[in-house]
């Protein structure tokens, strides 16, 4: 036999692969819970969990033996517990029984609003909650903040393991290409966002802009940091009590003014918004009219998200001044809806590859995937490295080639010898699945880490 001949065999040749027993090591993937769709607030309310609440509850399901892994998330809108258990049913049972037990509210007054999903369901869930696919303001962000605490309160109580640390690192990956690959975040459907958004549509840019709030309420702070992200100018705050008007104006680095000054203040504003509990206009359109002049005529734009209003609707009258109400958002705000909705099919299908790729990994976990593709590995390397060597060796007959095959073949089962045994004895070693990731992280046995 010549060198290419021999060397043609050796590249199409599988060497011989021996047979192992079917164990499993798989946990369930399990997530109970319930949220604005099935609950009403009353019920959330009941069962939602503070941060050191969240805390204990971890430590307690610690004790109990029906749950390996568990993360608990609790916000305005959802209660939901992630667990991995040898038995569904089991776990269920324990968490609902926790749960009544906890928060003191028997269970047939909640058992009707949760819903239970397992596996591929479970995995696909908790991607479009952080995804902000299953929120009730579709696109929102501040869910996944949320899930990324919850998550580091469960590493820090340690009641996370292999399997949800690896599927929460998959999540918050999903929702960050999620939401840079879709447009389900980038149109306005909060009254404060929206406001802004149309500020910044009617002068092409914000920045160097200068804002005048009149009111330093939730719906002024959350004005401000958008006003921040897009590099406005200074910004005003005028409050009828001014220490409140002061706490916000230091906290974003603006400047406080008496509610006495605002005639004064809208001298220098480009944009005007009023967010306050008064039940008579606060800015009428006589002011405006003496201000513009001294303004030269530049124009003010006012947004007024309050009800009843605070600005004057006479004042879009006056030459170079406009006014926006809440009703002339909210029509901003469905159609932007509609077109986040319309950007959430492509999210669901990011959601849908990446649960596929998680399933491909979790099914790893079972020991005989691991072992084969641990052989796998060996052979191919073991094949590669003896055509490189036969290259340099011409000089060899059939039985020689043979003898290599053997040695290699013999080399290869008493390698992986000991460390199958050891992936197989998962009754002698706790969790196999912490063994199981270890070994295919070591040996690189994934195509993507």
């Amino acid at each position: 036999m010549t060198i290419n001949s021999v060397s043609d065999e050796v590249k199409n040749r599988q060497l011989i692969v021996f047979p192992c027993a079917k164990y499993s090591a798989m946990l369930d993937i399990v997530l109970m819970g319930l949220n604005h769709n099935t609950a009403p607030v009353e019920l959330r309310e009941c069962l939602a969990f503070s941060k050191d609440e969240i805390a204990d509850a971890l430590e307690a399901f610690k004790r109990c033996p029906a749950v390996r892994e568990v993360i608990l998330f609790s916000t305005c809108n959802r209660v939901e517990i992630l667990m991995t258990a040898e038995n569904r049913a089991e776990a269920v049972e324990a968490a609902k029984e926790f749960l009544s037990r906890v928060k003191k509210v028997p269970k047939n007054e909640f058992e009707k609003a949760l819903y239970i999903h397992d596996g591929d369901e479970a995995v696909r869930h908790i991607f479009r909650v952080a995804s902000s696919l299953d929120s009730m303001v579709l696109g929102e962000p501040q869910i996944l903040g949320q899930i990324k605490d919850a998550y580091r309160t469960a590493t820090l109580k340690k009641t996370s393991g292999v399997i949800l640390n690896r599927l929460l690192h998959r999540t918050f990956f999903v929702a960050k290409r999620v939401r840079s690959e879709t447009g389900i975040g980038d149109h306005a459907v909060s009254i404060s966002y929206a406001a802004i958004e149309l500020g910044r549509k009617i002068f092409g840019t914000l920045e160097g802009k200068k804002t005048l709030l009149i009111g330093a309420g939730e719906m002024a702070e959350l004005a401000v940091e958008h006003l921040i992200r897009n590099r406005a100018g200074d910004i005003f705050v005028a409050n009828r009590t001014f220490e409140r008007g002061l706490e916000i104006a230091n906290r974003f680095h603006g400047k406080a003014i008496r509610f006495e000054e605002i005639e004064n203040g809208l001298q220098y504003a480009d944009i005007v918004i009023s967010s306050t509990g008064a039940i008579d206009y606060i800015v009428k359109g006589k002011q405006v009219k003496g201000i513009m002049r001294r303004r030269k005529n530049r124009p003010l734009f006012f947004i007024d998200i309050a009800v009843p209003r605070n600005i004057d609707p006479e004042i879009n009258r006056v030459a170079n001044s406009y006014v926006y109400d809440i009703d002339d958002l909210k029509s901003v705000i469905e159609e932007n809806i509609e077109d986040r909705k319309k950007e959430s099919l492509r999210g669901e299908r990011i959601v849908d590859e990446a649960v596929i790729r998680f399933r491909s990994w979790y099914e790893s976990l079972d020991v005989v995937p691991t072992i084969v593709a641990l052989r796998s590995k060996m052979e191919m390397i073991a094949r590669s490295e003896i055509k490189k060597t036969l290259h340099s060796l011409n000089h060899l007959s059939e039985d020689d080639y043979q003898a290599i095959c053997r040695m290699t073949n013999a080399m290869i089962n008493k390698i992986l010898h000991d460390p199958t045994i050891f992936l197989k004895s998962n009754g002698h070693h706790g969790n196999a699945s912490i063994y199981l990731d270890i070994t295919r992280k070591l040996f690189k046995l994934d195509d993507e880490n």
